[in-house]
Parts: structure tokens; sequence; C-alpha cells
């Protein structure tokens, strides 16, 4: 927030209003997707290794012996929380469908979120899937990326990983403008802070094997997660096509 009010005549609209305008700025040159990247842009591999030594070392200390016994798919409980908080995301997904003036895939995510806030019981169930609306999540790194917004420099963040800068202001921008902060009270929010806590440790759990071969099996479990992280990320983008272009991150890398 600092960094908006040091110079206030260059810059007077507030945080919120800033991200607007810069929506509808944006939207001039939404059929403008930006290209593929080529390369692995990793100006600050030093300090990045640092901070994914600090994270691996977080996972071993906590994360692995907390999710151990978890493998395999979710239990009812599990479940219940993963969808709820899945379901949480659907609002910030429609805002970024909007943006990105893909207007089918907003009104899915919409239907699907009525649906199984109603019929789900708050999302803990998923009726919307048996009923054939799957809907397709979305962030607004995502919506960067049509404006035409390059990938940037990989960069490890502390606890949450492998991202890019493009993708590390999306996500401070998801949190700015998802609906459900100025919906939900703030005694409540911290029910839904929680439900998103517990779906990762389910996922970590989940894919627990996988997870422990790139960070503990690799030979430079560094360039691997970037490696899976930005192969899996520039698909989702769908800026590379095909099995041969594309790694699964949740897949065993060294299965024959």
């Amino acid at each position: 927030m600092q960094m908006f009010r040091t110079r206030r005549a260059a810059c007077p609209l507030p945080f919120r209003q800033q991200i607007v305008a810069l929506a509808a700025t944006g939207l001039l040159g939404a059929c403008a997707a930006a290209p593929a990247p080529q390369v692995i842009n990793d100006p600050n591999e030093a300090d990045n290794r640092e901070i994914h030594a600090f994270n691996r070392a977080i996972d071993s200390a906590i994360l692995k012996p907390l999710t151990a016994g978890q493998t395999g798919e979710p239990g009812l409980v599990g479940q219940g929380i993963g969808n709820f908080a899945s379901n949480l995301d659907l609002p910030g997904a429609v805002v970024n469908n909007l943006l990105q003036l893909r207007i089918g895939q907003a009104a899915e995510n919409t239907l699907r979120f009525g649906v199984n806030t109603v019929l789900g019981i708050g999302g803990l169930f998923d009726p919307a899937t048996a009923l054939g609306v799957e809907g397709r999540d979305s962030d607004f790194g995502e919506t960067l990326h049509v404006w035409g917004a390059p990938e940037g420099a990989y960069v490890e963040l502390p606890l949450l990983g492998p991202s890019t800068d493009r993708d590390t202001f999306g996500m401070v921008v998801d949190y700015a403008l998802n609906p459900l902060r100025f919906v939900i009270p703030k005694p409540e929010r911290s029910v839904v802070t929680a439900a998103g806590i517990a779906s990762t440790l389910g996922d970590r759990g989940r894919y627990s094997e996988t997870v422990d071969s790139i960070l503990y099996d690799s030979a430079d479990s560094y360039a691997q997660a970037r490696l899976l992280y930005l192969q899996n990320r520039r698909f989702e983008l769908g800026q590379t096509s095909g099995d041969d272009d594309f790694e699964d991150p949740y897949e065993d890398p060294y299965a024959e």
C-alpha cells in the first residue's frame, strides 16, 4: 500500500480504484495475449534458491510430517473441505472471466457457484459436477496474460512456492478484488482462511509421493520445481500444447 502513497499527485486514486482503472485499460488489449516464452527467465536465481531452501526446510519440518498418511484420495471430510475452499474461489474466477471477456465461462462459473452453494450446503458437496457444470478456474495472472502482459522473471515466494512476476502481482489483485471479501464479515473470514490452508495441506498429503520425489529425490530440487511449474503454467494458459511440450507436475518425473 505504501508504494501507492508516496507520489499522490501522480497516483491519487485508492488502491481498489487503481485496480479498476487498470482493468478498464486492460480490456482495450484483451485480444493481444502475451507470446509464449521460449526460455526460463531467472535473473534472481541465487535469491530464489535461498527461499527454496527455506520452503523445503518448512516442508520437511512441518508439512511433510503433518500430512503423513494422507496419501490417495481424500476422505469425506477432506473432500468436503476441498470442495468448500474451491467454491469460495469461484466468485474471483467470475471476475477474471469477465475481465478476459469470456462471458460463457463467467456464466458457467456463476451457475456452478450458485448450485454448489445452495444445493451443496455452502459448497461442502459438489452437485454441479454431477449436473455437468464443471466450471473453469481462473486468476488475475491469466487475465494479465490475456491482456498481453509478459510472464516476467521466475520467482519463488516464501511459503507460497514457485511463481512469476506476473502471477505474483495477480495473486495480490485476486485477494483485493475477490467479491467475498466485501460480503463475508471479518469474524467469518477466519473460517475461509482456515479452509484454504486445510485444502492445501490435503493436496500436500494427496500428492506426497510426487512432491517428495521432486523435493528430496531430485538431484536439483529447485531446478526441477521451477521447470515443472513453468511448463504447467504455460500449458494452462494455452502457450504450449501436446504431450511433448508438457510435463504434469503431479506425475513422477522418474517413472519409466
